[in-house]
């Protein structure tokens, strides 16, 4: 089986790198991906932590061997037996660097040859410094990085440590959220609430900004005028009584929400420090679990429970049945968050059941754990 090795610093590894790596992988049968040190370079996480993200990252694929090395790539490739190095290109800047690595390595006249890959087209952009630069003014870094990465940056440039809070209308997930911020506050750990679903009230009916108006006309134009107020607001009655009876047109609203949803999700975050929990009952259903990494609190309950839950809210039985309906199921909630954290390699999934009213206990011990898994206990 012919074996090569592919070089960089992987200072997170990207998915351009990803992309190389599948490439060789065609060619070769056995790959080793080697986390380098370059010694005229600072980098931001140490040559441990790059060579464990790149691992994490790289599970999926088999024949892949992740090791972190010193010194010239040519030299651990001549002690170890391979007579190939892959090479990634982006740009004109990246061959000429590459061509001189080579070069050096040659001069080494150690007879290692190199493969070049220049990168796939949709993938030119792709960094690991242009990650950094994004997650530090709270960009959306998940087509750049793999999950286990984006968390690393997440924690580490924005100190921030995010899990989606999710469950079927009248579960109690906004409870929960704001007892575990009343819980960090008793220690002096900052958990902050972001309401996902309070958000898109926001965009529907109190902002005013230029692309929320625009939205609204469109949500109009989508639904019918008659749903839209004078004041060009949105009547979330009138506009309910439409979505929640039919899949197919939820679907269309939460396909045009999805872009002014994730712009003001992202300004609410900005700058926050601690646990932040993302309240929302359509994590699954939006495919947005990678915005906490998979990392998720589904909160359940007993169908009875939650039934008398929404009728003290002043649900009719018509309307519970039209909500319950329009979202996944507990059962299915779960399914998808599982096939996420396993087609991602990343992410926890905690059960909260909380169809009891003395669960205060329960809910400490979940709150030390997320605090364990982040290890934010003695920070």
């Amino acid at each position: 089986m012919k074996k090569a090795i592919y070089g960089f610093s992987g200072d997170p590894i990207t998915y351009g790198h990803i992309d190389v790596i599948k490439r060789a992988l065609n060619i070769f049968g056995e790959l080793v991906v080697g986390i380098g040190m370059n010694p005229a370079k600072k980098y931001f996480f140490s040559l441990e932590e790059r060579r464990q993200i790149a691992e994490d990252s790289l599970k999926f694929l088999p024949n892949v061997k992740v090791i972190a090395f010193k010194g010239l790539l040519v030299d651990y490739a001549y002690e170890h037996g391979i007579s190939t190095v892959v090479r990634g290109i982006r740009n004109s800047e990246d061959f000429n660097y590459e061509l001189m690595l080579h070069q050096v390595g040659a001069s080494q006249k150690l007879k290692i040859e190199t493969v070049y890959f220049p990168a796939s087209q949709e993938l030119m952009h792709v960094s690991s410094g242009a990650a950094k630069a994004l997650q530090l003014e709270q960009g959306l870094i998940h087509e750049y990085v793999p999950l286990c990465a984006k968390q690393k940056l997440e924690e580490r440039l924005s100190g921030q440590f995010i899990v989606g809070v999710t469950g079927e209308i009248g579960c109690g997930k906004s409870w929960l959220s704001q007892q575990m911020k009343a819980l960090g506050d008793e220690i002096d750990i900052p958990v902050h609430v972001v309401d996902i679903d309070k958000i898109g009230h926001q965009i529907l009916g109190t902002l005013d900004e230029p692309i929320y108006q625009e939205f609204r006309k469109e949500v109009a134009q989508a639904f019918g005028q008659h749903i839209q107020q004078v004041n060009g607001f949105i009547d979330r009655k009138e506009l309910g009584k439409m979505i929640f009876t039919s899949t197919e047109k939820l679907k269309v609203f939460n396909e045009m929400l999805y872009q002014p949803l994730l712009l003001k999700l992202r300004r609410e975050i900005y700058g926050k420090k601690g646990l932040i929990l993302l309240d929302s009952a359509l994590i699954s259903e939006s495919e947005m679990s990678y915005l906490s990494n998979n990392n998720i609190v589904l909160v359940t309950v007993d169908s009875q429970v939650q039934k008398e839950r929404l009728i003290a809210r002043g649900y009719t039985e018509e309307q519970i049945n039209h909500r319950l309906n329009s979202q996944f199921t507990q059962s299915l909630k779960e399914q998808m968050i599982t096939k996420s954290i396993a087609g991602d390699c990343h992410g926890n999934l905690w059960t909260f059941e909380n169809s009891q009213s003395d669960n205060l206990t329960n809910l400490q011990k979940l709150f030390h754990n997320l605090l364990n898994h982040f290890g934010l206990k003695n920070q």
